[in-house]
């Protein structure tokens, strides 16, 4: 067995078949989803110039001070996810359910004197938990390969080192099961795929999510003018296993059979972040919102490990495990601007307009040592400003109501093969109310699709794996008033 050499420092952010913190990581925590209260998804999360929603603790936290009673509620979830990856013509399927807490609440009202001369009504206070990204899922990729290897990129990465310089979590693992070999200088290397045509597959699992406490305060003034603060602490729970291998199933390579990279990353965290909002009744028929929500800085721990085992034509079977890697950072997410028109037609019906601004490009890593300045170069010219729209809807039929809703999220890449990586989605539901309780069910169907390469294509003829994501998720809230 090749001599295993230690290698200590942080610098592992140049390999993309490694472990590492990069942008990815970025856009992960900054590209949230509305979450909250069945009735607050089934109107595609758009009520912020209405309020009255445990929900708009976490969106316009101004709705809070439309309350006028004490109000708990509870939304159980059942989330499904089906991705359809197509690599080289060759399509996979593969989906995962999960059931969670999508949101719990509770806000009360203190109504003030009718003979204050403030004019404020009520003072609110409200405690809610929400679920706004589901990580959630399981991904198949295969498809042949005639044109390169995964082995390709650690000789790029090996060429002009000596084997004790060798990334541990990647390269020196290809290293240790003779999948590379040194050439007569011992600087420069080689492969043991000498002519390709080998199956690739790539399996994903990943779950965990990224949600919400928020902790609520507002203010009722004369019933025309409702003003909120949030503070938000949010907590990230992340965990990835990866199996990635390339085999000789023609049996045309020589002294090559099979070999499987397993990678496994384990990320946690908490952060925290302000919201202030305000709803304006202009009219009886017409309310106008507005939200600011700063940036959110979520300190980050990440454990990680990989290994590789090899099996070559001669009966040989090698194998390399990494070390147990560590890693604090911190990541901080863009700030976003919200702005809603809500409109109110007597006690029928109403309908929400929302628009919301974030620019992915503003989200940065952080560390100390400080390790990311390529990496905040990388995120600036990747990601760009996305323009995200909401349309909400609801009709009643005492005791009834009927909602529906459409939300369009902008793609937060610059360029490149996910220049058009928007995401959709639509949802329904349907709402039982009585004074004092209440029961909201609602279905939120999502789809988008992205590209991504299953290794580094620089200076390689290697196609994007097309990935379609579609999901459903299943709420019901149950509500109490008192």
């Amino acid at each position: 067995m090749k001599k295993f050499t230690l290698l200590f420092g942080t610098a592992l952010l140049t390999s993309v078949s490694a472990i590492s913190q990069n942008e990815i990581d970025a856009l992960r925590y900054s590209q949230i989803a509305f979450g909250g209260t069945a009735r607050f998804s089934s109107m595609a999360g758009s009520m912020g110039a209405l309020g009255g929603d445990i929900s708009s603790l976490s969106f316009n936290p101004g709705g809070i001070a439309v309350f006028r009673k004490t109000e708990f509620s509870i939304t159980p979830a059942i989330f499904s996810e089906r991705t359809s990856s197509t690599y080289n013509s060759t399509n996979s399927v593969d989906s995962k359910l999960n059931f969670n807490i999508g949101n719990l609440g509770f806000v009360t009202a203190f109504i003030l004197s009718e003979g204050n001369k403030s004019g404020w009504e009520s003072l609110n206070f409200g405690v809610g938990y929400s679920r706004n990204n589901n990580f959630q899922n399981r991904t198949s990729i295969q498809g042949n390969n005639k044109s390169n290897s995964l082995l390709d990129t650690y000789v790029a990465d090996a060429n002009g080192h000596t084997s004790s310089s060798f990334d541990l979590f990647s390269t020196d693992l290809a290293w240790q099961t003779y999948l590379i070999n040194p050439n007569t200088d011992s600087i420069h290397y080689s492969h043991v795929i000498k002519n390709y045509g080998e199956l690739q597959k790539k399996s994903v699992e990943t779950s965990g999510s990224m949600g919400e406490t928020d902790i609520s305060f507002g203010g009722n003034y004369r019933s025309k003018v409702f003003v909120g603060l949030t503070l938000g602490i949010a907590n990230v729970r992340y965990h990835e296993s990866s199996e990635y291998g390339e085999s000789d199933e023609t049996d045309t390579i020589n002294n090559f059979n099979s070999f499987t990279l397993s990678q496994n990353l384990n990320t946690s965290g908490s952060g925290a972040n302000f919201k202030f909002g305000m709803i304006v009744k202009a009219a009886e028929w017409l309310r106008i919102g507005a939200a600011i929500h700063t940036p959110t800085v979520i300190d980050l721990s990440d454990s990680y490990n990989s290994s590789m085992e090899s099996h070559l034509d001669s009966g040989r079977i090698y194998s390399a495990k990494s070390p147990e890697g560590s890693f604090n950072y911190s990541v901080t997410t863009p700030f976003r601007a919200l702005g809603s028109v809500g409109f109110v037609i007597d006690k029928l019906a109403l309908i929400n307009i929302e628009y919301e601004f974030v620019d992915y490009s503003l989200a940065q890593l952080n560390s100390n040592p400080e390790v990311f300045s390529d990496v905040n170069k990388t995120i600036r010219s990747k990601y760009t400003a996305a323009n995200n729209i909401r349309v909400g809807g609801e009709i009643r039929f005492d005791p009834l109501a009927f909602r529906f809703g459409y939300a369009l999220y902008g793609s937060p890449f610059k360029n490149g093969v996910n220049a058009d990586a928007s995401r959709t989605s639509i949802t329904a539901g349907i709402g039982f109310r009585e004074a004092n309780y209440f029961v909201d069910f609602a279905d939120v169907y999502t789809r988008y699709t992205n590209y991504e390469y299953l290794y580094n294509p620089a200076g390689l003829e290697l196609n994007p794996v097309k990935k379609e994501f579609n999901s459903s998720n299943f709420m019901l809230t149950f509500g109490f008033r008192f």
